[in-house]
């Protein structure tokens, strides 16, 4: 632990920090605006899915908004809960929907696994966000977020942008879509570290003394557990 030092001195280290922190949004803001100038690629396919209410289209889960987000939830078939890390994402969905609605973005969770498990693990965590079955079709697989046997065995395989071996047969990621007419756009996904700002426990975390304490395990979120699961 540092020595502590007196108000003046802390004020001083404070409005250093707080010109670096300024410099960081306005970098961020312009990541933003360079972000939503991506170009747009139609979708050939509107994708159909296995949802509460039966079979649903990907054109259908704008409801009547223009924007869609999609969260890739890691929840393979032969699993009998979803990924753990996912799940401390999930937590924070709830409650951000009416806010997004208010914008003009649809919101919704996708996963590779049976209808019924979904929502049985949704159940029991006690969220209530729209969650949606692939049912089969080439969904996460298009998007690489899933992956074959063959693309495992193989070393080849694309997650994150990037050719090469994959470890593990599901993997995370955020999607965005932008409807117009009868068109379906595909605007901008992300995978991995690039997931860190859609979870809030990871922003407070980085503003304690700590930070997220990760340094030590061996791997980050090791520490991380479903939220029924902690002691």
């Amino acid at each position: 632990m540092t020595d502590s030092v007196g108000t003046t001195q802390w004020l001083a280290a404070r409005r250093k920090l707080l010109e670096a922190e300024k410099e960081f949004q306005r970098a961020r803001d312009k990541l933003s605006a360079t972000r939503r100038a991506l170009p747009k690629r139609a979708l050939a396919e509107d994708y159909v899915f296995e949802g509460e209410d039966g079979s649903v289209a990907l054109s259908q889960l704008f409801g009547n908004h223009s924007q869609l987000i999609v969260y890739h939830f890691m929840f393979h078939p032969e699993w009998d809960e979803g990924c753990k890390s996912c799940s401390f994402w999930a937590d924070s969905f709830d409650g951000m929907l009416p806010h997004l609605a208010a914008r003009d973005v649809a919101f919704c969770v996708i996963s590779h696994a049976p209808l019924a498990k979904l929502l049985a693990y949704r159940e029991r965590m006690g969220w209530h966000f729209p969650w949606l079955s692939t049912a089969g079709n080439a969904f996460n697989f298009d998007f690489n977020v899933s992956f074959t046997t063959e693309q495992l065995e193989s070393g080849n395989a694309v997650y994150n942008y990037k050719d090469g071996p994959v470890n593990g047969r599901e993997k995370p990621g955020a999607s965005v879509f932008q409807k117009d007419g009868d068109t379906i756009y595909h605007t901008y996904s992300t995978y991995a570290r690039g997931l860190d700002n859609l979870n809030p426990v990871y922003q407070l975390l980085d503003l304690t003394p700590r930070g997220r304490d990760e340094s030590d395990l061996s791997f980050p979120q090791e520490w991380v557990k479903r939220h029924d699961e902690y002691r």
